[in-house]
């Protein structure tokens, strides 16, 4: 739909004549405000005597003068506490420069019934989108100074340009706010409980979807949508792409496409989680029999993925590296491929790192971090993440599989067209680490009588 109004005088007057004069009551602080003034403080005391700027981003055009929906950018949000309301454009500035820094958000406030935009604007204009938030609103919701955004290339030209920094051209600010994440505050481990419930939510709905699924053309769609229904009902949306990805088609580890039938012998791989109004998302995935009952050789394959995650979750605790998580899984995957005779060398060779051979069937890493981003702290440094020691507070996925494409002749017929994916959320705690997710079922014989209740 495209704007086609008057722009005459008249007509000008005439629409911004006899409005009831709105209420702009001011919400209370946010939850997060305190724990966003820590973090940009962290940021403030490591680039000392800098100007850092930090963009929420613009709206992302899809086709023509359609766009995507908007989500902020995750530095923007982690320093600011500003989540799913966030207004396009918006630009944070952390001022580190004096003995105290100061911080503002920038952003283009809601416009008046004097002003055409209010009605004439399809991209921005109240009538449109609905109305954005005063400069009083975000700043009282977020307890930081606000700007408008129409004052923000002036204000640049007042600053000295050697002293400004700005995340999307500064891989060193891009570097240090990812590490930032690295360990969650209280605030976002809650989020992360949030988001984690949400999913669970969409998982059960989804599993009660699989009836209808079985012999839909589409049936992958019917189980995506189902979980989608509760992502947008109990939360912002989806945290990645669900991967919904019936019999063969969960051997293709980013399957997204979720346009194949859902057959009744099937094992379907459902990978989704839930981002909440914070921007937090979860990262689960379970592997279903569609029948509500695995065969003979589902639950075998199945039973060495699992044995490989609770490998992994039995070394995770603080003062272990990261990397560790992965290689306790890999020797689980590497032992049953040898015992199974795929790999044709014990699992003590195959595990050299020179050799490796049981990486055919699980070609990806065990854990990845996870908070704003599915993959959280991306732009960390290697010492710092892969590396890294596992601290109380991070939070990070568990998420071994095999997948035994249906065109591999290096295996027994009867494995083709089987994977099989197991993914926790996990929290780091004193002593080891707490499953996030562990309200849905993880064990073979546990997800078959979760699944009776819906199928």
């Amino acid at each position: 739909m495209r704007t086609r109004t008057p722009q005459n005088r008249k007509f000008l007057e005439y629409m911004g004549a006899n409005w009831a004069k709105q209420k702009d009551s001011l919400p209370k602080k946010s939850a997060v405000a305190k724990y966003a003034s820590a973090r940009r403080d962290a940021v403030a005391k490591k680039f000392k005597g800098q100007i850092l700027v930090f963009e929420a981003g613009a709206a992302k055009v899809r086709s023509n003068d359609t766009d995507y929906m908007y989500r902020a950018h995750s530095a923007f949000s982690h320093l600011t506490g500003w989540g799913s309301a966030t207004v396009p454009d918006s630009v944070l500035v952390i001022d580190a420069r004096g003995k105290t820094s100061k911080s503002m958000i920038f952003l283009r406030e809601t416009a008046g019934h004097d002003s055409d935009e209010f009605f004439a604007n399809a991209a921005i204009g109240e009538f449109w989108v609905g109305k954005r938030p005063s400069l009083k609103q975000v700043s009282a919701l977020l307890d930081i100074q606000t700007r408008s955004l129409t004052s923000y290339k002036a204000f640049l030209k007042t600053l000295p340009k050697e002293k400004i920094r700005n995340l999307n051209k500064d891989a060193e600010l891009a570097q240090f706010v990812s590490e930032l994440r690295l360990v969650k505050d209280s605030y976002e481990i809650a989020e992360m409980r949030k988001a984690v419930a949400a999913s669970v939510q969409g998982f059960e709905s989804a599993a009660k979807s699989l009836k209808q699924a079985v012999g839909h053309q589409r049936g992958e769609r019917i189980v995506e949508t189902a979980f989608y229904a509760e992502a947008r009902i109990y939360g912002n949306g989806l945290g990645y792409d669900t991967i919904a990805a019936s019999g063969p088609h969960a051997c293709t580890l980013h399957w997204i496409t979720n346009d194949g039938p859902v057959n009744k012998n099937d094992l379907i791989l459902l990978d989704a989680g839930v981002e909440v109004d914070s921007l937090y998302t979860a990262d689960v995935t379970r592997t279903l029999p569609v029948s509500g009952k695995f065969t003979h050789i589902q639950r075998k394959i199945y039973d060495a993925v699992l044995e490989a995650a609770d490998a992994a979750f039995k070394v995770a605790k603080p003062g272990v590296k990261f990397s560790d998580v992965h290689q306790a899984a890999m020797n689980v995957i590497a032992k049953k491929t040898a015992e199974w005779g795929l790999i044709g060398i014990s699992a003590e060779e195959s595990m050299k790192q020179d050799v490796q051979l049981h990486r055919r069937w699980m070609v990806h890493g065990t854990s990845h971090h996870l908070g704003l981003d599915v993959h959280d702290c991306a732009q960390a440094r290697r010492e710092m993440y892969m590396d890294g020691i596992l601290q109380p507070g991070m939070i990070f996925t568990i998420e071994p599989g095999l997948y035994f494409h249906q065109d591999d002749l290096s295996v027994p017929k009867e494995y083709r067209g089987i994977g099989v994916r197991i993914e926790d959320d996990v929290l780091v705690t004193k002593s080891g680490v707490e499953n996030l997710t562990a309200a849905l079922p993880r064990k073979s014989k546990d997800v078959e009588k979760w699944l009776a209740k819906f199928i």
